[in-house]
């Protein structure tokens, strides 16, 4: 962890994924893990977890599936526990769990919005109250950690019936700002991760008519982002000397305009 040129190995740094059973967690689980952390992959969906695993040990990685909801602060203290009792102190956490449900703000869906607000803002949150006594001490000890909050383009631009979506992205890139203020001086970098539209199954999710209409007609105008590409970028912003905190990263398809 000593080096100061780029490229620093990622070989026995021990990593934690959130939102690792599908799309870009389970890209940057198996990116991590072949480049030799020890990784934790951290989800609600037991089998895809036992999947994924399998594949990385497969592979010749070290991974731990832990089974849990991050929304639970309680279920994220006791992840937190595992993974230092079993692969040791996180110094590399990227906080990915998330869901998108837009919808006009006048069709009220109340439901939907909370759904969003509880994940992407208080799920955020339980992940760095869980893991930040593990970066402090990891940073301590080899002099830097890694904390990498995926927000979206989402946090910056307008779109419209994606407005509870853009405020709990917008929180996380802020909040990245305000952690890394406050944690680099302590060797624990912050990066908030902004990409535009990836083709993952979070579009799944969406029930809006006006919006799955909306992600179908970009889908055939441009190639979207592979949760492979976010993971090649979390990869690099790990892998960068201590003394280069990228704090702001956005990450685009070629042909998004926006």
């Amino acid at each position: 962890m000593s080096s100061n040129t780029w490229g620093t190995p990622l070989t026995g740094r021990v990593a934690v994924i959130t939102g690792a059973s599908s799309g870009i967690g389970q890209a940057c689980a198996e990116r991590l893990a072949a480049g030799g952390a020890h990784v934790a992959v951290v989800a609600r969906r037991a089998e895809r977890l036992t999947d994924l695993v399998a594949r990385i040990t497969a592979a010749g990685g070290t991974a731990l599936a832990i089974t849990a909801d991050v929304t639970d602060a309680a279920q994220m203290r006791a992840a937190a526990d595992r993974v230092r009792t079993e692969l040791g102190t996180a110094d590399l956490v990227v906080n990915n769990a998330g869901v998108m449900l837009p919808a006009p703000v006048q069709e009220l869906a109340v439901e939907q919005w909370q759904q969003q607000i509880d994940l992407n803002i208080g799920g955020v949150m339980n992940v760095i109250a869980a893991f930040t006594p593990h970066l402090l001490a990891a940073a301590a000890e080899r002099g830097v950690a890694d904390l990498v909050n995926t927000s979206s383009i989402a946090a910056q631009n307008i779109f419209p019936g994606f407005a509870v979506y853009c405020g709990t992205k917008a929180y996380v890139t802020h909040l990245s700002r305000q952690l890394r203020a406050e944690l680099g001086p302590k060797n624990v970098r912050v990066s908030a991760l902004e990409p535009g539209i990836v083709g993952t199954e979070l579009q799944s999710h969406v029930t809006d008519a006006g919006a799955l209409q909306w992600l179908a007609g970009a889908k055939q105008s441009m190639e979207f982002l592979t949760a492979s590409d976010i993971a090649e970028t979390v990869a690099f912003l790990a892998c960068a000397p201590p003394r280069v905190n990228l704090q702001q990263l956005t990450i685009m398809p070629t042909g998004q305009l926006s």
